[in-house]
């Protein structure tokens, strides 16, 4: 769940003291003297790995063969079957597209996508998800909120299918206001799935559904190969949006998330390989995009995400942040490229948040050429986001890059990095930055190897390394 990062006294550090310099703790030996730090990253090299991620992102294709729902018999209060039916159908002849013709088709249930089934909506064609918290049952496997366990199913769900496909240029409403009011009820369910999770409870014993509230994301394929989503419109998720969980080669382009009511964040990869969101408009309540690996210790062992490629997208408002990496991080998130987007009306634009004791690690991450408008932080790096009470230690942060960005307003410190003291940041690399307005500079804490080039606030150069 988001959270907002703790500013504590950030904001003493005023334009001319930011200027002079910045609190450093962490930065020199025990007896104060200052460690000459290595030489810097060389951002160039971990950008010339980006050509060859992008060429193993291939999106599915499908035959050309159409499976029109009206010709499954629907119902003009409820479409659910027909839907089903026609991608059962379509599934069993090696598949095709399972077309959704213009109109409002009422679904009260889920939709279970099979292999090599294209979900294509026409101009005009809306899916409205009935607000039947019974219809989504039986429960399925998913990961909520960084943990395994068996819950209502996904407003759309795959599991473990190859080659498919959510596209058109129709609209997809999950009537997340009707999910809302279970946000107040859901603390006990999830003090259990947190308990089970520590105490190594297996993950068939962990069902829920029935008697708890723990929302149902809008589209979750999970353990799925070969993805594509393109062109949809999706409004009003009960919980996170896109939601591939454990997916291989997933392709996400030219969608666009209208706001749900909490928790609505607009696409969060967790612990997928070879990702591509490309060309999006994201308007969310909470996080924009959100990187995720899982929670310890139920993500302890198994993958991490990787190979994650956001480019030509515009955060265009978010409650919480813009472009993140966590909270779950447990098996790790690695090699994430964030380049020509747009990020504005947010708290964070650029956020890398950890839980303080549940450990995983963020390492070498690249950020380019991204123009944002208002946020609090231009870049906040902040492993102890959310505390807790496991021993894992702290979440490693490694080699951070940001270069060619520009901002208009940062109403915080436009650099928050608030470093563990039992494992400091480490290695971050900032280049041509220019924020036009800045009420501070910097807030950094515990962060070592820290190169700053070029950087430019308030019309004045800043000295950070």
């Amino acid at each position: 769940m988001a959270k907002r990062f703790p500013r504590r006294d950030a904001l003493r550090f005023g334009l001319a003291a930011a200027i002079c310099g910045v609190s450093r703790r962490g930065w020199g030996d025990p007896m104060g003297t200052r460690i000459p730090p290595p030489p810097p990253p060389d951002p160039d090299q971990g950008w010339a790995q980006l050509p060859s991620i992008l060429a193993q992102i291939v999106p599915p294709t499908f035959p050309d063969r159409d499976f029109v729902i009206t010709d499954y018999g629907t119902s003009a209060s409820d479409v659910n079957p027909a839907l089903n039916a026609a991608i059962r159908a379509c599934n069993q002849a090696g598949g095709g597209r399972v077309v959704v013709p213009a109109g409002e088709w009422i679904s009260k249930g889920p939709i279970h996508l099979l292999s090599n089934v294209n979900l294509y909506l026409e101009a005009n064609a809306t899916i409205l998800f009935a607000f039947e918290p019974s219809a989504y049952l039986p429960v399925q496997l998913v990961r909520w909120q960084g943990i395994r366990c068996y819950n209502y199913s996904p407003l759309i769900y795959a599991y473990r299918q190859e080659n498919i496909a959510v596209t058109g240029s129709g609209l997809i409403n999950g009537s997340g206001y009707l999910w809302a009011p279970w946000a107040n009820k859901v603390t006990a369910s999830w003090a259990i799935l947190l308990e089970q999770a520590k105490e190594g409870v297996p993950v068939e014993q962990r069902v829920f559904g029935t008697g708890y509230h723990m929302r149902p994301t809008l589209f979750e394929p999970y353990a799925c190969e070969n993805i594509l989503v393109q062109g949809i419109t999706f409004w009003g998720s009960p919980f996170w949006t896109m939601h591939p969980t454990f997916c291989t080669n997933v392709t996400i382009q030219e969608v666009t998330v209208i706001p749900g009511e909490l928790n609505d964040d607009g696409c969060d990869p967790d612990s997928c390989l070879n990702v591509l969101i490309e060309g999006c408009n994201f308007t969310t309540v909470d996080d924009n995009v959100s990187i995720k690996a899982g929670l310890n210790p139920d993500a302890d062992g198994l993958p991490g995400c990787e190979n994650i490629v956001i480019q030509n997208c515009n955060c265009l408002r978010s409650d919480w942040s813009g472009l993140t990496l966590g909270t779950d991080m447990g098996g790790g998130i690695r090699n994430v490229f964030i380049q020509n987007c747009s990020v504005t009306d947010c708290i964070n634009a650029h956020f890398i948040k950890g839980h303080a004791n549940f450990g995983g690690l963020v390492e070498n991450v690249y950020i380019r050429s991204n123009q944002v408008g208002t946020c609090e932080s231009l870049l906040a790096l902040v492993p102890d986001s959310i505390s807790g009470v496991e021993t894992f230690g702290p979440p490693i942060y490694s080699n951070i890059n940001m270069q060619d960005v520009t901002c208009v307003k940062s109403n915080g410190p436009v650099f928050f990095f608030d470093g563990n003291p039992r494992l400091p940041i480490d290695e971050v690399y900032l280049d041509n930055i220019d924020v036009q307005h800045a009420k501070s500079v910097a807030s950094i804490e515990n962060t070592t190897n820290l190169t700053a080039d070029d950087i430019v606030v308030n019309g004045n150069p800043v000295y950070l390394g």
